[in-house]
């Protein structure tokens, strides 16, 4: 008799459908996971944390320099990271369910990427979007961000089952402390290869071999050709290409000019200064005949026309702020007029607004140059590196920066008429009469827009109102876009003035645009549809509400800090990261403090919690800049903003150390987070301060949900009072 032949294929897919159902389970049985020393548990939590977070960070950083416009939805990319997590831990108690590896997940996800390179049109009225003129009509579809929502978390579940049976092995606080270690490892990482402008192949190569580490060596047969291959992928994908900390920067020589991309869309042009659009030249050639400047600030600096400009026009200072250091040195190597390397020439890499609120120089001429970032600030809020540059505040201070005679100047290709109106707004609220503005055709509506006292030097010229039809050119040096108006230009009161809090500039009235609760609502349904399948034995029908709305309520908590420490200390990288850290870090405090306190009236925790809240909400950060003292002004606004991120956290370490299912606990957690993300776009209708309101509220209900918890771990955490 005859053996059967073998068959390759079906062999080859039986060792497929083994791992994907021992995906996340350490490749330990259980008797073999009870029988593994602690330290050993904790290394394997530590690694599958610090794997987690790192990632994380590698794709909110990688995906939306190629899915182009993302980069504006860039917290969809965290909250499906939380998802994922709370999917992946809730469903950790289910290990026959079949779920596809974790390198086969990655392989999809970067060939998806790569395959379709999206462009994403986003036709909206209600908020403006940059770049939209550079669509060339491609593959251009809504469908495009609920599908990298769904393969983004779909992707860490398989990290997060891992993370869920290592929760449940060790005490709850012990793990969770070493949980958080390893996500400070993670962060502390991704800082280093952010400031070294590593490339994203390496990111994703240190992924991949933080996931070999955890898996058994049976699994390279398997693994080693999936994750090889997307780190290939992202290799060619990033082929050409810099990376600053908050872009993909490619450059590309067009006849006698370098554009300059930024994750795929135009962003700045490198040319002599003969060609650079007129509208440059025009705040020149309005006062030049009264005057001479003798010191300029120049915010957004970029590559350096600005500073080339105003170097040629007899400007004998300047002083330039630019935020992205790569953009700077490519403005140092790149362009021909050589201005960074102008003695008059100061740099300081920095945020603009930042700058404006701790400098005592003044100015008598502030030029904020094509200030539009075209991406967000982190994904923890919506937004912009330029969100604090353009508000009634950020005025008033630039404002307070100009000398007696000094005149500020913003231009820019503002795309919409009522864009170049709310910008005419702010500066008439902030200088007390209309700006004089030129607006320009061509590609986009690009505009001029100049106040302040040094405009009397060009009366009665300059005083004409507002008139549009001149259909002529400024005569100017430069490339000649056609002038369409020229004159005064008031504010139109029915559009919402910026301010500190609410500084969303390309929106013209408060709102939540339909293009975001369409988008929300898809999240939303995919949420409920992946944690109903996942979640074991009925879970998804009885939620730990507790901990679910301890979830929400600190993800807004910790939004609403980093927009307040992005507001004190500017949107640059390095405090997003740092604030991140420290925020972690008091989420460490906290369980150092819990294991070590016995906390008898946690009723009294609640209510401290509340009052530091009740005092954030009252107290408004803008109100805050007007301290002089500067150290007094950073210790209040580091006690707001941290104080109650602490109480909350030391109420959370304090219930889940007594939680008799840690990893059900965590996970609910983590999908309430990503609830409180969805609810962090209320800012665009209510504004930052106003989250504060619905985190008081998520708090409240989160203390009724405590008080209705099971006698046992009532007796186990102390009754509430």
């Amino acid at each position: 008799m005859t053996e059967p032949r073998p068959r390759p294929l079906q062999g080859a897919l039986t060792l497929v459908r083994q791992l994907a159902v021992e995906s996340g389970q350490l490749y330990w049985t259980e008797e073999r996971l009870q029988a593994a020393s602690p330290r050993r548990k904790q290394v394997q939590l530590f690694l599958v944390s610090f794997l987690i977070l790192f990632f994380e960070l590698a794709c909110i950083r990688w995906i939306p320099a190629n899915v182009r416009y993302l980069g504006f939805f860039l917290n969809f990319i965290l909250l499906a990271t939380f998802l994922g997590i709370g999917v992946g831990i809730l469903s950790s108690r289910r290990p026959g369910l079949w779920l596809p590896p974790f390198p086969l997940l990655a392989f999809v996800l970067v060939a998806v990427v790569a395959r379709n390179t999206f462009v994403l049109d986003i036709p909206s009225t209600e908020v403006l979007y940059y770049g939209i003129s550079e669509n060339t009509g491609r593959g251009e579809s809504f469908w495009i961000l609920p599908l990298m929502f769904t393969l983004m978390a779909i992707t860490i579940v398989p990290l997060s089952r891992m993370l869920g049976r290592l929760l449940t092995s060790l005490p709850p606080l012990q793990a969770y402390g070493v949980d958080i270690l390893g996500s400070l490892a993670g962060i502390a990482a991704f800082f280093l290869a952010s400031y070294f402008s590593l490339q994203p192949v390496v990111w994703f190569a240190i992924a991949a071999g933080l996931y070999f580490l955890l898996r058994p060596g049976r699994e390279m047969v398997f693994s080693l050709p999936l994750l090889a291959g997307a780190v290939y992928i992202v290799h060619l994908l990033s082929v050409g290409s810099m990376w600053s900390p908050y872009y993909q920067i490619r450059t590309v020589t067009h006849e006698n000019a370098i554009i300059v991309t930024v994750n795929g869309i135009g962003h700045q042009t490198i040319s002599p200064i003969e060609e650079k659009e007129n509208f440059y030249f025009k705040v020149y050639e309005l006062l030049g005949e009264t005057r001479q400047f003798e010191r300029a600030l120049i915010i957004g600096a970029g590559t350096g026309s600005d500073a080339a400009i105003a170097l040629a026009e007899g400007v004998q200072q300047v002083t330039i702020v630019e935020i992205d250091p790569l953009l700077y040195q490519l403005g140092q190597e790149l362009n021909p007029a050589q201005p960074y390397q102008d003695a008059r020439v100061q740099a300081v890499i920095d945020d603009g607004r930042f700058y404006l609120n701790n400098s005592a120089q003044t100015y008598d001429l502030i030029l904020f140059g094509l200030p539009d970032s075209l991406t967000l600030t982190s994904g923890f809020s919506s937004l912009r590196l330029e969100s604090f540059l353009l508000t009634a505040e950020s005025i008033e201070a630039a404002r307070e920066r100009l000398t007696e005679d000094g005149v500020l100047v913003l231009y820019n290709y503002y795309r919409e008429d009522w864009l170049v109106r709310k910008m005419a707004g702010l500066l008439e609220n902030a200088f007390g009469e209309p700006p004089y503005v030129t607006t320009y055709g061509a590609s986009g509506r690009a505009a001029v827009l100049v106040a302040g006292p040094g405009l009397a030097g060009a009366r009665p010229f300059i005083d004409q109102p507002f008139t549009e039809g001149f259909n002529s050119s400024d005569n100017l040096r430069g490339y000649q876009l056609p002038v369409l108006g020229e004159g005064r230009l008031g504010g139109d009161p029915t559009l919402d003035l910026t301010v500190d809090d609410w500084p969303f500039v390309y929106m013209p009235t408060r709102a939540l645009p339909g293009v975001f609760l369409g988008a929300l609502g898809v999240a939303l349904a995919i949420s409920i549809g992946m944690t109903w399948l996942a979640a074991p034995g009925g879970q998804a029908r009885r939620p730990d509400w507790h901990f679910f709305l301890l979830g929400v309520a600190f993800l807004l908590l910790e939004t609403r800090s980093l927009v307040t420490f992005a507001l004190l200390f500017g949107t640059t990288w390095m405090v997003n990261s740092l604030v991140f850290f420290a925020i972690l870090s008091s989420v460490h405090l906290a369980i150092l403090f819990n294991a070590r306190v016995k906390i008898r009236r946690p009723r009294q925790l609640y209510a401290l919690l509340l009052l530091t809240l009740i005092a954030n909400f009252l107290i408004p950060t803008n109100a805050l800049l007007a301290i002089e003292n500067t150290a007094l002004r950073y210790t209040l606004v580091s006690a707001l903003a941290f104080v109650p991120i602490f109480l909350a956290n030391v109420i959370f370490t304090h219930s889940f150390r007594d939680s008799l299912q840690a990893d059900q606990a965590f996970g609910w957690n983590l999908l309430g987070a990503m609830a409180g993300g969805l609810l962090e776009y209320f800012a665009l209708l209510i504004g930052y301060q106003g989250l504060v309101l619905i985190a008081l509220l998520a708090y409240g209900l989160a203390f009724v949900a405590y008080q209705r918890r099971p006698a046992e771990l009532q007796a186990a955490g102390g009754a509430p009072e």
